[in-house]
């Protein structure tokens, strides 16, 4: 976590005396399919709490960019003229890891509509693409930054699809987004690789794709990331390693959402409403920051089975930072901190509170905790956690 944020955290905790409210995802135009998953008896509930705290001006003052680039950084970017609106809590949320989430099971690229070899025939073939398009990556490099503008559709998805020899190269980690989906929804992103540029996958207004089994290594900042009320997402067994080489504290694996000093920058000041995703199956190794960013902000999400490498860890002290509400984080393994492993924040009154975390395990060899919620809030720590070499045992709230 960012000094910023931990000032902006600690300036809320000493100003508000929260009431815990219940919150749940918008419902976005989407009929994408999605799975209606029932309560797991092994999971403890959480419930909503009844009442809805007011929401008042608790938004940091945006920041300007330090070193611009061709793509700044969200921490860097900010428009100082404008403030964010109130991100305010929306009640009836489902308990975590309950409510209608997308299909999270692996998908199978189809026959191709289209077989690309270079970078000019990979550009022309996103420009033409339609829905229930399947594009093949021969194996080579494509070097350049990549668009997807087109939409699928939820019957008929548009992929994107290649072997780990397929390499989108974006030739320079100090700028641009090697691949794009730039308010296409409905993408289906299966098995290449992707490396050298400032971020790796980047998703703006997306809805019902799955980002499935790419290798993205050696990128400025962060590898994947899902923005600007991307909904019902699935980011699902790639594998990450190598981020934050041009900014340490930038170098996130997954990232979802925006921080709050970036809406007025990225979604015309509105909080950026990037829910009900689900990030599974995961190896995040070498983040310079958390293998796991969710924001504030963000609701309903799910973090499950994914394993998190902190030996590189330098611009954060987490493997996993939740600002968000109502997140479901099972099931994950880490190894090495350089302070706790899972943490939450609260950036925003009301935010970071009602998730769960069960069934991980922290192996931090650091001298933190396994999880820090900071504040405790109405999140959980169930008992079947595991912490392992953390100096100041498994958790600062009492486990359920």
């Amino acid at each position: 976590m960012t000094r910023r944020e931990l000032i902006i955290a600690g300036a809320s905790a000493v100003a508000v005396l929260l009431v815990g409210g219940g919150v749940v995802a918008l419902a976005w135009p989407d009929s994408s399919p999605s799975t209606n998953t029932s309560a797991d008896p092994s999971i403890p509930t959480v419930p909503p709490a009844p009442t809805i705290p007011t929401i008042t001006d608790s938004s940091p003052e945006p920041s300007s960019s330090d070193s611009p680039t061709e793509s700044p950084s969200e921490d860097e970017e900010g428009d100082s003229k404008k403030k964010p609106e109130d991100a305010p809590l929306l009640a009836n949320a489902p308990a975590p890891g309950q409510g209608q989430l997308p299909n999270s099971s692996a998908v199978s690229c189809p026959g191709a509509s289209a077989e690309v070899s270079d970078a000019n025939g990979l550009s022309e073939a996103l420009k033409d693409a339609k829905p229930g398009s399947s594009i093949a990556l021969a194996d080579g490099r494509y070097a350049g930054k990549f668009v997807a503008e087109v939409s699928g559709t939820a019957e008929q998805p548009i992929y994107l699809c290649g072997g780990a020899g397929a390499v989108l190269d974006g030739e320079n980690v100090r700028g641009g987004y090697v691949l794009h989906l730039k308010k296409a929804k409905y993408w289906r992103l299966v098995g290449f690789t992707v490396t050298n540029g400032q971020k790796g996958v980047m998703a703006d207004t997306t809805v019902g794709s799955v980002i499935q089994g790419l290798t993205v290594h050696d990128v400025g900042d962060e590898a994947i990331h899902l923005r600007s009320n991307s909904t019902d997402n699935v980011v699902l067994q790639n594998t990450i390693s190598k981020t934050g080489l041009r900014r340490d504290k930038f170098g996130e694996g997954v990232y979802i959402g925006t921080a709050v000093s970036n809406w007025c920058t990225t979604n015309d000041c509105k909080p950026d409403r990037s829910d009900r995703n689900v990030v599974k199956g995961n190896k995040i190794s070498q983040t310079t920051s958390e293998a796991v960013d969710i924001k504030e902000g963000t609701t309903g999400g799910v973090l499950e089975g994914n394993t998190f490498d902190g030996s590189a860890l330098k611009g954060a002290d987490s493997w996993v930072d939740v600002k968000g509400n109502n997140w479901l984080i099972k099931g994950n393994t880490g190894t090495k901190s350089t302070l706790d492993g899972f943490q939450t924040h609260q950036i925003l009154k009301g935010w970071g509170d009602h998730n769960l975390f069960t069934g991980n395990v922290a192996d931090v060899d650091g001298p933190g905790l396994g999880f820090a919620l900071r504040p405790a809030e109405a999140n959980t720590v169930a008992c079947d956690n595991k912490a392992e070499g953390a100096a100041q045992g498994l958790s600062n709230v009492p486990c359920h």
